[in-house]
């Protein structure tokens, strides 16, 4: 009864948008998210507020509550009356584990506001710190409560005042983040500004003065303060919280000063003077107890110390009587302390109001979204809101509106896809029979009873008795298949069930030609006509079926999962953009490989991984080259889940995963000027490393010279080309830099591509100031006389074109060029791209590797003597193969055929001349790599934990004995808690949180996330030759080769051939006849 009323309430309070709040709570792992979310849902009704905290009613999975934390985002909505107002919450839960944000990626982007969740002993944390980023970035306006309050009196002791200053310090630490994010931003929009200014000026010197921006700029509402109602000191767990207003409301009455003065003065430097009866400043100074302390602190420790502490009777009954409470007997009875205190507290301050009514008051409705969110989502990739059509930007004004009326056209984000089981489905739920229905069975059963007594006797007949067997009203339905629902949000229009709508996946472009409404939809790419399947009312744990959703609203639609991957835009309007991408802050880096036991199972795997693939919105599932069927995921935590709902939901069969496919990179360093054992290396050994090449090219294939330089130099198959190619090492600086501007290299790479064929991509200011920021950093960073004038001279990125390796046009003449060169430069830049892709040491990606081609010479017979078969003409390179001036259609036909037709006089034995020619690139860049110093990089965790003195010994060992190195260890202020900064091995990571867990009996536990790439600094094919090196690095030694190691492990899951020793002392085998 309680869940119907509620239902009718919600769709009556859907349809008034300015009274709809859209929230999700953020927090850190275990900072009390669901324990919070579990008190304001039963501030409705749905749980009984005495289960709250133990239930963790949003927490349905059964791995989620054997583990204790959340893993999905999931959503209830509620409804609250407030001054004379009534409001429809739509609440999303999120997880604080690192390994699941994207969780809260998706579930921050359906969101207006933010309840950011933090321990009041633990502070500000990592995953604080990214959420409060990822809300900034979405733009959502959050508030803060601050849990677990009760931990200062139980667990710290502190007094009421040294708690005051703790809390000033924890808000201090929140605004700190808050403050970082605002100034960036004002910098950046600032620095924009300048750039467009020094365009349109007179090219006068500017002095840029940065402070400006910020001194102009108001600020005072980002950061968070318990006078501004923006602050809720809470215990979750113990069913109580408040927030300033309320002890200032409460005490107006009581010392009759007006509660504005109150609200000012209750949190700060403020104390009662009582002889004069005022509120003074400078209560630190004069040693007097603050406000905040006297009035709402001092109560809440004296009814800790009366009822957990010292279960005083007497004085409860006192506090129970002056604060006009009612307490059950049994409350009072109770052995358990925490159960009076809850009964107390949850109605002298009850949590869910302090929240809700801040949530009402301080966070924004649909309506009052900001218009550069709008834009924001509107533009995705590198586009300008202002270069959209104008139908599209048009679209910006129904956002803002936010209208729920049939002419608006409806526009509406999935985040995401989760799979609900056939039974959780609102049709095939069971649902409680009315009284006529009862009475209709009651008939059915009595009828079929007489049957069977005649039947018994032989009266009737046994075929009319046999045939209504079968339960009437009975439900069938297909037990087996996984329903997938869309978690989405309406940000205009109004939803009903079976309207037609587009589908818009991520890539879909409205300025795409032919997209326009009237046009054949078949023929537009990324875009799908379906009608609206099921809408549905998200609960929790429940869902209840709806027949329409107005704007502004959060609800699930089923039926998309056949034209909907992870996330899309659905829209009646096929002009409006696919919205900008998530932000996921982490990366999906753990891999394994995986394959069913029985191998006549594989379909059923492949479609569970499908499934697997559209549920998760972090999970990525690929194929290899070699057949394998990989799962790539966030952390350890999260390929158990996965592999858990591969085997109990998607696939439902038994797999077997391999052990975790670990990332490694390779790259050249500079020549050591040290040894293994850190002897220098003398003059002398670098002379026999010279020799040694030397002696070695003997070994190489005919077509490959190698000078003591590095420079490889290596003529094709048909001896009719070569290419003269040097490898030589990146700055650090530029690795990081093109690993950070990836995103940027492929809007420049698309950008070419469109421009080849014709078509103009309008690039946004912010990417062109971004990529004109590229091009002086690495004119920075690429300083000396061998790299001059590289910038200009960049001819590909890989791989992908998008890599952090470089491929340089160091060529004689620099300039135009023939056309002959012109037609095969793809087949350089291709084989660049093969071998930057897979290395010669392990097969696996290079980074920080420049490949410069020294020379290219190639013999191509004469275009009027193709069909006469005449002498070949020599041409020796002459520069870039690269178009400057844009040419016509005609021009472009005729060179293509040409091209064509060189191919096919250049064709041989050996096949096209281009594929020889991107072989013997390929060929060429890895023997130059392979002339350098070689070296494995390594992925990199940053890790952070928490720990007490006692276990910090323990934490240092096991960092220690899995490679890891401390950066930094620091004592949090006000506890004994030490945070200890260290980064590790993504190869030594498996298993790690586990171990410190059971070593510092569960007192510590690390968050990883990934990193950087590190250079490991073992050289993996040296071999020990002294004495002192043998002892060292010997074959029965203690400190094996680490890179060799990762090297061969690698070579041997690839099945490359790996150089061991299978068999050591053969002759000392012990034989049947000598065990006798």
């Amino acid at each position: 009864v309680v869940l119907n009323f509620h239902l009718e309430k919600i769709i009556a309070l859907q349809k008034n948008t300015s009274n709809i709040r859209n929230l999700c709570i953020l927090a850190h792992v275990d900072h009390g998210k669901t324990t919070l979310a579990d008190c304001l849902v039963a501030s409705n009704g749905i749980i009984s507020s005495r289960m709250a905290g133990k239930l963790r009613y949003l927490d349905s999975r059964e791995d989620e509550q054997i583990r204790g934390i959340t893993m999905k985002s999931s959503a209830i909505s509620l409804h609250y009356a407030t001054g004379g107002q009534e409001y429809l919450i739509n609440l999303i839960d999120s997880p604080g584990h690192v390994d699941f944000s994207s969780e809260v990626s998706t579930a921050v982007r359906l969101c207006d506001g933010a309840i950011v969740v933090l321990d009041a002993v633990e502070g500000v944390c990592p995953q604080t710190q990214a959420v409060l980023r990822q809300a900034w970035l979405e733009n959502i306006r959050p508030v803060l409560v601050i849990n677990k309050i009760d931990r200062l009196i139980v667990e710290l002791k502190l007094t009421a005042q040294e708690a005051y200053i703790h809390l000033q310090k924890i808000l201090e630490q929140v605004n700190a983040v808050t403050g970082s994010l605002f100034t960036s931003k004002v910098l950046e929009e600032r620095a924009e500004k300048d750039t467009e200014a020094a365009g349109t000026g007179d090219g006068g010197d500017q002095v840029y003065d940065w402070s400006a921006g910020l001194e102009e700029t108001d600020d005072s509402h980002l950061y968070f303060s318990p006078d501004q109602g923006n602050v809720v000191f809470a215990s979750a767990i113990d069913g109580w919280g408040f927030s300033v207003r309320q002890f200032a409301h409460m005490y107006s009455q009581k010392m009759g000063v007006r509660s504005e003065v109150l609200l000012k003065t209750l949190w700060g430097d403020f104390y009662l003077n009582t002889k004069a009866k005022k509120i003074m400043k400078g209560a630190q100074a004069k040693g007097k107890k603050p406000l905040f302390v006297q009035l709402v602190l001092d109560n809440i420790w004296s009814l800790y110390e009366a009822v957990v502490t010292r279960r005083d009777k007497e004085k409860v009954e006192k506090v129970i009587s002056s604060l006009g409470i009612r307490v059950a007997a049994r409350d009072s009875r109770h052995s358990d302390p925490k159960v009076l205190l809850s009964a107390i507290c949850g109605q002298w301050l009850p949590v869910s109001q302090a929240v809700l009514t801040m949530v009402c008051e301080k966070l924004p409705s649909p309506l009052d979204m900001p218009a550069d969110r709008v834009e924001k989502l509107m533009c995705a990739g590198a586009r300008r809101f202002d270069c959209l059509p104008q139908e599209t930007q048009d679209l910006k004004r129904a956002f803002l509106d936010c209208k729920s009326d049939p002419a608006t056209p409806a526009i509406i984000f999935v985040s995401k896809m989760f799979a609900v089981d056939s039974k959780a489905l609102p049709r095939n739920k069971q649902r409680p029979l009315t009284q006529e229905e009862m009475e209709q069975r009651r008939d059915v059963a009595r009828q079929r009873h007489a049957e069977k007594l005649a039947a018994a006797q032989g009266v009737g007949g046994p075929e009319r008795a046999s045939s209504e067997a079968a339960p009437p009203g009975g439900q069938t339905y297909d037990e087996e298949k996984e329903h997938f629902i869309a978690f989405a949000r309406v940000y205009s229009g109004v939803v009903r069930k079976g309207q037609k709508v587009f589908v818009l996946s991520p890539k879909y472009d409205p300025l795409a030609p032919g997209c326009a409404p009237t046009d054949d939809l078949p023929a537009v790419p990324h875009l799908a006509c379906r009608p609206l399947g099921s809408l549905y009312l998200l609960m929790g744990r429940d869902l209840e079926e709806l027949d329409e959703v107005p704007s502004g609203n959060v609800l699930g639609m089923g039926g998309m999962e056949e034209v909907i991957l992870k996330s899309a835009t659905i829209s009646t309007n096929p002009a409006c953009p696919a919205f900008t991408p998530l932000n996921f802050e982490a990366t999906p880096i753990v891999r394994v490989a995986i394959e069913p036991k029985h191998p006549s199972e594989m379909s059923k795997l492949v479609r569970g991984m499908k499934l697997l693939n559209q549920a998760d919105p972090c999970a990525e599932v690929l194929i290899q080259e070699t057949g394998e069927h990989v799962l790539v995921t966030a952390g350890e935590v999260h390929l158990q889940r996965c592999l858990d709902d591969l085997r109990e939901r998607f696939a439902k069969i038994e797999i077997s995963a391999s052990k975790p496919i670990i990332p490694f990179r390779e790259t050249v360093i500079r020549p050591p000027k040290v040894d293994m054992v850190n002897e220098d290396l003398g003059k002398q050994q670098k002379v026999a490393i010279v020799r040694q090449v030397k002696d070695e090219q003997p070994r190489l294939p005919e077509t490959v010279q190698v000078d003591p330089r590095g420079l490889v130099t290596l003529t094709t198959a048909n001896k009719l080309a070569a290419v003269g190619v040097q490898a030589v090492p990146l700055p650090e600086e530029v690795t990081r830099l093109l690993e950070g501007s990836s995103e940027l290299i492929r809007t420049m790479e698309l950008f070419n591509m469109s421009a080849k064929e014709g078509r103009t991509l309008a690039l946004s200011g912010k990417t062109l100031e971004g990529i004109r920021d590229l091009k002086q950093k690495l004119e920075t960073h690429m300083q000396g006389h061998k790299w001059r004038n590289a910038v200009d001279r960049i001819w590909a990125f890989g791989p992908r074109r998008n890599g952090p390796n470089i491929l340089l046009n160091s060529l004689d003449g620099g300039g135009g060029g023939t056309t002959g060169y012109r037609d095969f430069d793809n087949s350089i830049v291709s084989g660049f791209q093969l071998a930057t892709l897979a290395g010669p040491m392990c097969e696996e990606p290079l980074m920080g590797v420049c490949f410069s081609v020294e020379s290219w010479d190639m013999k191509f017979p004469r275009q009027d003597s193709m069909e006469g078969g005449g002498a070949p003409v020599e041409g020796g390179a002459q520069g870039k193969a690269e178009e400057d001036t844009p040419e016509s259609g005609d021009a472009a036909a005729s060179r293509g055929q040409a091209r064509r037709r060189t191919d096919v006089a250049l064709s041989d034995c050996y096949g096209p001349f281009s594929g020889q020619l991107i072989a013997a690139m390929k060929e060429a860049c890895r023997y130059a790599f392979q002339s350098k110093p070689q070296r494995l990089m390594a992925a990199m965790y940053t890790c952070e934990i928490m720990a007490t003195a006692e276990v910090l010994g323990r934490v240092y060992a096991v960092l220690s004995k899995r490679e890891g190195r401390v950066l930094q260890e620091e004592m949090k202020e006000g506890s004994e808690v030490f945070i200890i900064k260290a980064v590790l091995p993504v190869a030594e990571s498996f298993g790690f949180a586990d171990e410190i867990r059971k070593r510092t009996s569960g007192l510590a536990s690390p968050q990883l996330v990934f990193s950087h790439w590190e250079v490991i600094p073992s050289d993996p094919f040296w071999v020990p030759t002294t004495e002192e090196e043998y002892l060292h690095f010997g074959e029965k030694a203690d400190s094996a080769n680490q890179a060799l190691k990762y090297m061969n492990g690698v070579r041997r899951r690839k099945g490359l051939y790996v150089e061991e020793k299978i068999v050591e002392h053969a002759e000392k085998q012990r034989t049947l006849g000598k065990n006798k």
